[in-house]
């Protein structure tokens, strides 16, 4: 037996199951009988779907036949399968899996990713939107960087902040070579947002207050995210080392949490100063 084979047999099996549980009630169905409340004939899902219900037969029964993902899609709407079953019916018919759930711009991080970020105590961290608007960080980075919380939820924008923020620029020693890293990992990941009203307005801003945004913008520097070592200087604690890391959650492919690892235990005890800094 082939791979195919095996794919195919599997796919029915998979759908001949999920099919025999379902609650004919859910799916506004009367009783089969008078007591058969689980379980819909392939005919009804068939009807359901928009496909034959010869096809279908032939589709439980692992037949070789070639379904398109507007089927399969239209079958997973039907049996009301979830996310994660809606996926595996599309990667066992050799289709990409369906998109993850996406966070909205500026929507706050979930509690289980704020819950996250505060793990990580004495490495600061914070969460990015896909318009790269921070949307959750820990105490630490809040330490680090006071303004975060300070400034309005629609300027808590990562690459507004190193280009706009004077106390970003005064913390970091590197800021000419930092801030065109961050813009080059930005317009890498752009792509999608081209267009969008958030990124229209987000460059043009920049553009307008920020002549070292507005030369760098030209340039058209490419860099994907690599991590490396980042350094600050802060009034309190003096010289801080990192080693910069970003992370991408799998229930949330659009956020990117960013955390700063201190590279000695120094590092780590001067974070301990800022976090218990009255």
């Amino acid at each position: 037996m082939t791979q195919d084979d095996e794919r195919r047999r599997e796919l029915g099996g998979f759908l001949r199951t999920r099919r025999e549980s379902l609650v004919r009630a859910d799916h506004d169905l009367p009783p089969v009988g008078r007591s058969r409340l689980t379980g819909l004939r392939r005919e009804e899902v068939a009807y359901r779907a928009g496909v034959s219900v010869t096809w279908y037969t032939w589709l439980e029964q692992g037949r070789e036949i070639n379904p398109s993902r507007q089927v399969l899609d239209a079958v997973a709407r039907t049996m009301r399968l979830t996310a994660a079953e809606h996926g595996y019916v599309l990667a066992l018919a050799g289709y990409a899996p369906a998109p993850a759930d996406r966070l909205d711009a500026g929507t706050p991080a979930p509690t289980h990713v704020r819950r996250l970020l505060d793990s990580w105590g004495t490495a600061p961290a914070f969460a990015v939107s896909p318009d790269w608007m921070i949307v959750g960080w820990n105490a630490a980075y809040e330490a680090l960087y006071p303004n975060v919380a300070r400034v309005a939820d629609t300027d808590r924008n990562l690459l507004l902040l190193i280009f706009t923020d004077p106390y970003v620029r005064r913390m970091l020693p590197d800021w000419e070579v930092t801030s065109r890293h961050f813009l080059a990992e930005y317009r890498a990941e752009a792509g999608p947002q081209l267009g969008l009203p958030s990124h229209v307005r987000l460059v043009g801003r920049l553009l307008d207050a920020s002549p070292d945004f507005a030369a760098a913008w030209a340039e058209h520097r490419i860099e994907r995210f690599a991590s490396r070592e980042r350094r600050f200087h802060h009034d309190d604690v003096g010289e801080l080392s990192f080693e910069h890391h970003r992370l991408t959650p799998s229930d949330l492919p659009d956020l990117h949490l960013v955390v700063y690892l201190p590279t000695t235990p120094e590092d780590e005890a001067r974070v301990r100063r800022l976090l218990h800094h009255d």
